[in-house]
């Protein structure tokens, strides 16, 4: 015949392992809040660090383009200045 373990003489292993995996379980829980929350907050700060990327190169590419025209500018003046320093001098080519 089958022998039960007495309860007079504490808690079975069945209970003792039942408690831990109730105990275990809580804890599983906690961590899991606790990185769900930190993933969160991870994906918060990536938010704001692309927002601030895409400001940042915005601004850049805008400079970028002023720079652009003032050289297209400049490049436009210094061909032209060879012949402006003809016509202030007065230098007429001979026919």
């Amino acid at each position: 015949m089958a022998r039960r373990a007495s309860s007079a003489n504490g808690p079975s292993q069945l209970e003792q392992a039942l408690a831990t995996l109730i105990q275990n379980q809580a804890t599983l829980a906690q961590t899991q809040a606790a990185f769900v929350a930190e993933m969160a907050e991870i994906n918060r700060d990536m938010a704001a660090t692309k927002r601030e990327t895409a400001a940042r190169f915005a601004r850049i590419e805008a400079q970028m383009a002023e720079i652009v025209r003032v050289l297209n500018e400049h490049g436009r003046l210094l061909e032209a200045l060879p012949e402006a320093v003809r016509d202030k001098i007065g230098f007429r080519p001979q026919p």
